[in-house]
């Protein structure tokens, strides 16, 4: 793969003019002292943006809410830039992203896969526009970019008024980047020499296995520390004053694919600690809020500033940069952080005009009716009951694969498959079902394979799903709220497997949970095999389960179980539980059920 069309060593970008001079007050001339050169601006960052443009949400058809009164969007963000350009002077700001930008709505998946921008003639993707109208000077490559395949990425590039930036993206051939490692902007001042301000972006190693199918001997994604130690000395030389990284990486230096890759999912804090030379990171991919969050770098001893906005657009982060002119040179001062919050501000009627004839098309298209229900099913007690909407996406998804699999090698084996509640707000109701209910359950792009694990790996396999529990010991009062997520694992990182039934006692300890683990009404027999319908990212190793990556795989799908559940729903027309809900699993203590 060629190195970005745009060459990047021609990226700089010199903008606007400079604020005026601070310094000390003017003195009698015998007593004059020399005046310090002094200059600030400001950085200005959003991440993890996933298709937002408006406040809304697609799967409701109505505006975004949550329990904080969060709002979500570039339109919202794109108010909060503008006040602070024009507070600052714009030409003494920069904006950048950390990734994930084109996906995670159905605004976004509309445009790569209904009307796609990679069709001859397609239209321009709704993110590149609204960036682009909102001025981003630089954009990191986040793992979701990859989601539908390199040549939408590519397209997306080639429509983008910025870089994207991937230090640690590499052609698999040459190992050379394959995208833009940097982007090197200079901001003008009034005390003569302009301020250079060096973009290095980085992304997750975790793209190797979670699109495994779309990068696969085409592009390689060493660890950031290494990357990072590579390119900010080349930065410094280069004569970058400030160097601020854009990271598409948590800071917590876990990671959630285990030992399948040698580098670490959450980096950024790493990176800050161990490569001298950076002034400040930009944090994403772990969805958190970090508004400040100083490192010490281990060889230095100087801190390092980090900051993550919240998803979807819900904050922006401002790093302030003070500089002082030093020995002939620019040196940073001082420099802090800390993020504005959305649902201050109203939305930027320049971003609505702009995208509202696609916003249009979008919300048409979700509204589409292909079926109906006689009863609602919802998604809310799904973390800690067996609900009829999971088995849903489970009976979907064992069907398709025994039809895949009938006639072949592996027919007659059972066939299992597992499924998370992604989204506690999600649900069917009883009436008619459109596009976006169905949508709803499945947020993720995934695609469905089938793989072949023993009745021994199921059982380790469900008990490290069952970590997701907080260890609760008889007796004690069971609040819902408190149950779920030990230790922070996330809802989408919790299995229950179909076809199988078992208890989960959350009184015993982590990998001695699963009590009466049964196949047909009979123990599992630990040596027997089984199929299991099993999505894309789980079976390249998404959330570390056990031995499902390196299982059998004996069928994939390329389109998108999303896709698939639709398409099952259009094809029934009614949506009858008794077809497919059933109670495969309970929690329970010393073997009394919780609910």
């Amino acid at each position: 793969m060629p190195l970005n069309r745009r060459s990047f060593l021609g990226r700089s970008a010199v903008v606007g003019a400079g604020v005026a001079v601070t310094g000390t007050a003017a003195a009698p001339a015998a007593q004059a002292k020399p005046v310090s050169k002094r200059y600030s601006f400001t950085v200005m960052g959003t991440t993890d943006l996933h298709g937002h443009v408006f406040n809304w949400d697609y799967f409701t058809d109505r505006e975004f809410d949550d329990k904080a009164h969060n709002d979500v969007g570039l339109a919202k963000i794109s108010t909060l830039v503008d006040r602070i350009r024009a507070e600052r002077g714009r030409g003494n700001t920069l904006l950048i992203d950390a990734g994930d930008t084109i996906q995670g709505t159905q605004l976004s998946y509309y445009y790569a896969k209904v009307d796609p921008i990679t069709a001859e003639s397609g239209p321009v993707h709704p993110m590149a526009q609204a960036m682009n109208a909102i001025g981003y000077d630089a954009a990191a490559l986040g793992n979701h970019e990859f989601n539908y395949g390199i040549p939408v990425l590519r397209k997306f590039e080639e429509q983008c008024d910025f870089p994207l930036l991937g230090a640690n993206a590499l052609d698999a051939r040459t190992l050379r980047p394959a995208f833009a490692p940097y982007s090197m902007h200079r901001l003008r001042t009034p005390c003569g020499r302009d301020v250079r301000v060096a973009v290095l972006g980085l992304t997750n190693p975790g793209i190797a296995i979670w699109d495994k199918a779309n990068v696969d001997g085409k592009m390689v994604f060493p660890g950031l520390e290494e990357q990072a130690a590579r390119w900010v000395p080349k930065l410094r030389s280069m004569g970058a004053d400030v160097v601020v990284v854009s990271a598409h990486s948590g800071s917590s230096g876990t990671s959630s694919y285990g030992d399948q890759l040698p580098y670490v999912e959450n980096a950024a804090a790493l990176v800050a600690k161990q490569v001298p030379g950076i002034d400040a990171i930009l944090v994403g991919h772990a969805h958190t809020e970090i508004p400040e969050y100083r490192v010490a770098n281990e060889a230095t001893g100087k801190e390092v500033v980090l900051s993550e906005p919240l998803k979807w657009g819900q904050r922006l982060t401002l790093f302030d940069f003070d500089m002082v002119w030093s020995k002939g040179r620019w040196v940073v001062e001082g420099v802090g952080a800390r993020v504005l919050n959305s649902n201050t501000v109203e939305e930027d009627p320049k971003v609505v005009r702009l995208l509202a004839d696609e916003h249009r098309k979008v919300v048409a298209y979700v509204n589409q009716v292909i079926g109906t229900s006689p009863v609602e099913m919802s998604t809310a007690q799904a973390p800690w009951r067996d609900e009829p909407i999971i088995d849903l996406i489970n009976h979907v998804q064992a069907e398709t694969v025994r039809a895949a699999l009938a006639g072949g090698a592996h027919a007659g084996l059972p066939v299992l498959s597992q499924a998370s509640c992604f989204s506690r707000s999600a649900a069917i109701p009883a009436g008619r079902i459109t596009i976006r209910d169905a949508a709803g359950l499945y947020p993720f792009e995934n695609t469905l394979e089938a793989r072949v694990l023993t009745g021994a790996q199921l059982k380790e396999y469900l008990e490290y799903s069952a970590r997701y529990y907080v260890r609760t010991a008889p007796g004690e009062p069971v609040d819902t709220a408190k149950l779920t997520n030990a230790d922070g694992t996330p809802d989408y990182n919790y299995d229950a497997v179909y076809g199988l039934t078992y208890d989960i006692d959350i009184a015993q300890p982590v990998g001695s949970r699963i009590v009466g683990l049964s196949f047909r009404g009979a123990p599992i027999d630990p040596a027997a095999e089984f199929v299991l319908a099993v999505n894309n990212y789980r079976a390249s190793g998404g959330g570390a389960f056990p031995h499902v990556a390196k299982a059998k795989q004996v069928w994939a799908d390329s389109d998108e179980i999303r896709n698939t559940i639709i398409q099952w729903v259009r094809a029934k027309g009614v949506l009858d539980p008794a077809e497919f809900a059933s109670v495969g699993w309970r929690l329970t203590r010393a073997g009394v059920p919780l609910f």
